[in-house]
C-alpha cells in the first residue's frame, strides 16, 4: 500500500482527528507518525479498549482512507464491539474505494481478516495481553479478586484436598464446576476462599469473586454481576451489552482461551447461577451456597458438616491463645461445644473472650451454659444460625446491642459512619469507636474506611432481634425516620448546590437533622454518588404515612442519580413503590411527586406514551393537592415529551403553562429550563430567530445564577440554536464548554447526547470526519439513554459515514436503527428507510472524494441538509429542575 500513500484525497495536511489537536500525538507530516499511531492503537486493541478506539479509527480513516492497517484496526474493533455488520461494511467500503482509485484489491491480509469476521472466529475475541508502557487508564485484564484468606483457618483438610484437586483438573476438561453447600455459619465462604488461594496457580488468567446474597432477601441480578465480571476482565464500560443474554454470551467470549476461576459465593440457586459459569476448557467456578446444587448440571457437590470437636477447638485456640485454652481445657470444649461446633459461632464467642482479657474460659462457659434455649436451638437449618448469632448478641453491651438492632433495620447494602450516626442518633465521634467493636467480634464488616455493612444473615438476625427487643417499637419506626431525614437533608443540599436559584429545596418536607455540609461541589456530587444505593434504598422501605412524603422529595432532590444513568433502574423501583403506596393512602402531594419523577425516568428511555400518562395524572394529583412543585416540574416536563413526539404546538401551551408557574413562585433556575425548552419549540417551527433569543436568555438566567450542572444545559441549548443558526462554530463553544461541564459532573448521559449534538454541528459544517468520531464517542456510552437514542445516535453516524465515503458501514449502522424504530414502532422507521432506498450518497451526489472535482454541491450546503432532520425531531433538553 505504499504506493497508494501519494493518493489520498488532500486532506492530510487539512482537518486532523481529534487526538491529533488534543496533543496525544505529533503532526502528521510523515509516515513515520502515522505508523506510531497505528502502533498506539493496536497495543489499544490488545488491552481491550477497542469500543474506544473506534471513534479515532472513524476518523482516521476518513483522513487517510486508502491505508489498510487502520481499516483492519477498525475492523477488529467493531467486530469486539459486538458489530460485526458495520465491521464486514468497512470491508466492502475499501474494496470500493480501491477498486475506483487504484484498480486494486484489499490486502491478503485484509481479506482473511473479512473471512474470520464472517465465520464469527473466535480466535479474534480478545486475549489476555501483559500491561503495555504508557498506557495508563486501560482496563484491567487480569483481575485477583479473592478476598483475603484468614490468617487462623484450620480443619477441614479432607476437604481441602478434595475441592483443589478437582479445580486442577479443569486444565483438562471444560468448565469444572464445584459447589460447596451448608448452613449458615458452618464455614463455607472460609473454606471457599482458602482452596481458592490454594489454587489460583491453576488460573493465571485471573480470579473473579462475587457475593451473591442468596440469603438474604436481595439476591444479586445476574446482570448486574456479569457487568461486574466483564470490566474486571478488561472490558470498557461502553462496550457492556444492555441485556443479560448478551452480557452472558460476551461473558463466555471473553473467557475463551483463558484460565480463569470464578468464587461464586453466597448463590441462592442454580437458576441464578447458570449465567455465571465459564464455558472454557481451563476456567472453573467454586460456589458456595446454603442450598444444595442438585439441579446444577455436572457440577461436583460437597456438603459441609460442623467441624469436629478437634478442629472447634484448634479454631478456638487459634483466636483466644494456645496458653489460655490450655489452662482451662475443659470449659474450652465446653464452650465450642455450645456454640455447635459452627465455625461463625465459635469465632464470634472466642473473639469476645480474646477482647476481654479479664474473663476467663469458665466465665464465658457459666454464660453459655445459662442460656438453654438457644442451646436447644443449635440444630440444623437456619435456627441453628439464629443459635450462633445469639450467643454473640447475648454478650454484647447493651449499647452495643442497641446499635446491631437498628442498624440492622436499614435496607441498604452498606452505610456511611454519618448515617449510621444518624441511625443512632448519637454524635459521629461516638458511632465510629462503637461500630468498629461490633467489627471486631465479627457482627459487623468494614470495606473500606468509614463505611460499614452486614453479612446478609446477620442482617436477617438483627432485624429479627430489633422486633424483639427493640422497647418501644415506636424506636425502630424512629431510627429509620431519623436516616430518612438525614438523606433529604443532605441529598437536598447537593441539589441546592448543583441548582442555585431552583426553589425546588423551599417547597419540601421539613427535617429533624440538618444534613452534612460540602466544602466543594464536586465533594458533593462525590457523596451522592457514593451513598446513591443507600439513599434509595432508604426512599422504598420508608413507605408509611409518616415518612410517605419525604420518601418521595428524597427521590425528586436525588434526581441526578437516574439522571445521570447510574442508578436508573433501583431509582425507577423505588418511585413505583413510592407512588403505589401513596395511590393506597390518598396522599396526592405525594403522589404527584412520584409520578413526575417517573414521567422524567420514561423520557429519559424514550417510552414518550408512558411518560406523557405519568405527567398527566401527576399534574391533577398536583392540582388536587395544590402542590405548586408538581404543577411546575410536570408542566415542564410534560412539555418535553410533546417535543419528543413532535407535537409543538401541545409541547409550547405545557411550556408556557409551566413558565407561568416557575416566575409565580420565583423559580429562575426552573424558569431558565423553560425558556430553553421554548427555545427548541421554536427551533422545530423554524422560527430560528425567536428560538436563539429563548436559548440565549436561558443561558443569561443561568450565568446570573451561577456556574453549575444547569448552566451546562444552557450552553447545550444555546449550541443547538446556533447550529440551527448557521453559526457552527460558536455551536461548537458552547457544546465543548458543556460537554466539559458534564463531565466534572459524572452526567454520562448528557455526555453522550452532547456528543450526539456535536456530531451533529460538525456534520452540518461539512466536517463529517470530527461528526463520525463525536457519533462514535455518543454510541460508546451505550444503555444511558435507551433504545430509541441508540437508534437516533446510529442513524446520525451513517450520515457522517456516508458523507466520507464509507457508504456500506453506514447502511450497516442503518439497517441497525431500523430494526430499533421498527421494534419500538418509532416513526423515525420511515426516515431511515428513505436514506436507505436512496442509496449511497456517491451515488446520488456524484463519486468524487470530498474536497475533489465533481459535481457535488459544497459540503456546508449539502450537508446541512442531511442534518435538518435530526435537528428537528431530536429533544434532550433538561429534564426536570
Amino acid at each position: 500500500m505504499a504506493q497508494d500513500e501519494g493518493r489520498r484525497d488532500g486532506r492530510e495536511h487539512g482537518h486532523r482527528p481529534h487526538a491529533v489537536l488534543r496533543g496525544e500525538v505529533g503532526p502528521w507530516d510523515g509516515q513515520d507518525h502515522l505508523a506510531i499511531v497505528e502502533t498506539r492503537l493496536g497495543l489499544a486493541l490488545e488491552r481491550g479498549r477497542h469500543t474506544e478506539s473506534i471513534s479515532e479509527l472513524t476518523a482516521l480513516t476518513a483522513a487517510h482512507p486508502l491505508r489498510e492497517g487502520l481499516r483492519e484496526q477498525l475492523m477488529l474493533a467493531l467486530y469486539r464491539s459486538g458489530r460485526q455488520a458495520e465491521a464486514l461494511a468497512v470491508y466492502a467500503d475499501t474494496r470500493r474505494l480501491l477498486a475506483e482509485e487504484l484498480g486494486v484489491t484489499p490486502s491478503a491480509r485484509l481479506t482473511e481478516l473479512q473471512r474470520r469476521i464472517l465465520q464469527e472466529d473466535a480466535g479474534l475475541a480478545l486475549r489476555t495481553a501483559a500491561a503495555a508502557p504508557g498506557m495508563a487508564g486501560a482496563a484491567p485484564v487480569t483481575p485477583a479478586q479473592l478476598p483475603a484468606t484468614v490468617a487462623d483457618f484450620t480443619g477441614r483438610e479432607a476437604f481441602v484436598d478434595e475441592l483443589c484437586e478437582q479445580l486442577a483438573g479443569a486444565r483438562d476438561r471444560a468448565t469444572a464446576v464445584v459447589a460447596i453447600a451448608g448452613t449458615g455459619g458452618i464455614g463455607k465462604t472460609t473454606l471457599a476462599v482458602h482452596v481458592a488461594h490454594a489454587a489460583r496457580h491453576h488460573f493465571p488468567d485471573g480470579q473473579l469473586y462475587v457475593d451473591l446474597r442468596g440469603a438474604g432477601g436481595s439476591p444479586a441480578d445476574a446482570d448486574a454481576v456479569l457487568g461486574g465480571f466483564l470490566r474486571a476482565l478488561g472490558t470498557p464500560d461502553a462496550a457492556i451489552p444492555d441485556s443479560p443474554e448478551e452480557r452472558a454470551a460476551l461473558y463466555r467470549s471473553t473467557l475463551d482461551g483463558r484460565r480463569v476461576l470464578a468464587l461464586l459465593d453466597n448463590a441462592r440457586d442454580a437458576a441464578q447461577l447458570r449465567p455465571l459459569l465459564p464455558a472454557a476448557k481451563g476456567c472453573a467456578a467454586l460456589v458456595t451456597s446454603r442450598a444444595r446444587m442438585a439441579d446444577l448440571e455436572g457440577a461436583h457437590l460437597v456438603d459441609l458438616d460442623v467441624m469436629s470437636p478437634d478442629e472447634a477447638f484448634a479454631l478456638f485456640t487459634q483466636i483466644v491463645g494456645e496458653e489460655r485454652a490450655a489452662i482451662e481445657y475443659e470449659h474450652s470444649t465446653r464452650v465450642v461445644a455450645a456454640c455447635g461446633f459452627l465455625p461463625l459461632a465459635i469465632r464470634i464467642a472466642a473473639s469476645r473472650l480474646a477482647a476481654r482479657r479479664t474473663w476467663t474460659v469458665t466465665v464465658l462457659a457459666r454464660k453459655l451454659a445459662d442460656e438453654r434455649r438457644r442451646l436447644d436451638e443449635l440444630r440444623a437449618g437456619d435456627l441453628a444460625v439464629k443459635a450462633s448469632f445469639e450467643l454473640g448478641y447475648g454478650q454484647l453491651e447493651p449499647h452495643q446491642a442497641r446499635a446491631f438492632r437498628l442498624l440492622g433495620l436499614a435496607d441498604g447494602p452498606d452505610i456511611s459512619l454519618a448515617a449510621a450516626a444518624a441511625v443512632l442518633d448519637l454524635p459521629v465521634g461516638e458511632t465510629e469507636p462503637l461500630l468498629e467493636s461490633l467489627v471486631d467480634i465479627s457482627l459487623l464488616e468494614s470495606p473500606v474506611p468509614g463505611r460499614y455493612r452486614f453479612h446478609d444473615l446477620v442482617r436477617l438476625y438483627a432485624r429479627a432481634c430489633a422486633e424483639r427487643d427493640e422497647r418501644p417499637p415506636a424506636a425502630r419506626d424512629a431510627a429509620l425516620s431519623r436516616l430518612l431525614d438525614f438523606y433529604l437533608a443532605t441529598t437536598a443540599r447537593v441539589y441546592a448546590i448543583e441548582r442555585p436559584g431552583d426553589r425546588t429545596v423551599d417547597h419540601l418536607q421539613t427535617t429533624a437533622r440538618a444534613g452534612l455540609t460540602f466544602a466543594t461541589p464536586a465533594e458533593a456530587v462525590d457523596w451522592l454518588f457514593a451513598e446513591g444505593d443507600g439513599l434509595i434504598a432508604c426512599a422504598r422501605q420508608s413507605l408509611g404515612g409518616g415518612m410517605l412524603r419525604r420518601a418521595a422529595d428524597l427521590l425528586v432532590v436525588a434526581l441526578d442519580l437516574a439522571e445521570s444513568g447510574a442508578k436508573l433502574r433501583p431509582y425507577e423501583d423505588a418511585a413505583r413503590a413510592v407512588c403505589e403506596a401513596a395511590r393506597a393512602a390518598g396522599d396526592l402531594r405525594a403522589e404527584g411527586r412520584a409520578l413526575t419523577t417517573l414521567g422524567v425516568l420514561n423520557n429519559f428511555v424514550g417510552r414518550f406514551e408512558e411518560a406523557d400518562h405519568e405527567l398527566r395524572r401527576a399534574l391533577e394529583a398536583g392540582r388536587g393537592a395544590a402542590d405548586v412543585t408538581v404543577l411546575c416540574r410536570a408542566s415542564n416536563q410534560r412539555g418535553i415529551t410533546a417535543l419528543y413526539q413532535r407535537r409543538h404546538r401541545a409541547a409550547e401551551e405545557y411550556l408556557t403553562q409551566a413558565l407561568r408557574a416557575f416566575r409565580s413562585i420565583g423559580d429562575e433556575a426552573g424558569e431558565a429550563s423553560v425558556l430553553a425548552n421554548l427555545a427548541r419549540v421554536n427551533l422545530n417551527l423554524c422560527r430560528t430567530e425567536a428560538g436563539l433569543e429563548l436559548a440565549q436568555q436561558s443561558l443569561a438566567i443561568y450565568r446570573r445564577l451561577g456556574v453549575s450542572l444547569r448552566l451546562a444545559n444552557g450552553m447545550y441549548a444555546l449550541g443547538i440554536a446556533l447550529t440551527r443558526a448557521g453559526r457552527y462554530d460558536e455551536a461548537v463553544t458552547q457544546l465543548s464548554q458543556a460537554l466539559g461541564i458534564f463531565h466534572e459532573c459524572r452526567q454520562q448521559r448528557w455526555e453522550g447526547v452532547t456528543h450526539f449534538r456535536l456530531a451533529e454541528t460538525h456534520l452540518a459544517a461539512g466536517r463529517p470526519a470530527l461528526s463520525a468520531e463525536h457519533a462514535e464517542r455518543a454510541l460508546a456510552l451505550r444503555g444511558l439513554g435507551g433504545a430509541w437514542r441508540r437508534g437516533a445516535f446510529l442513524t446520525l453516524l451513517g450520515r457522517a459515514l456516508d458523507a466520507v465515503g464509507q457508504s456500506g458501514r453506514a447502511r450497516a449502522c442503518w439497517y441497525e436503527a431500523l430494526a430499533i424504530y421498527e421494534q419500538l414502532g418509532s416513526p423515525e422507521r420511515d426516515e431511515v428507510r428513505a436514506l436507505l432506498s436512496d442509496g449511497p450518497r456517491g451515488d446520488r451526489l456524484g463519486t468524487a472524494p470530498e474536497g475533489g472535482s465533481g459535481s457535488r454541491p459544497p459540503p456546508r450546503l449539502r450537508l446541512i441538509n442531511s442534518t435538518e432532520l435530526i435537528s428537528r425531531n431530536i429533544s434532550d433538553d433538561p429534564p426536570a429542575v
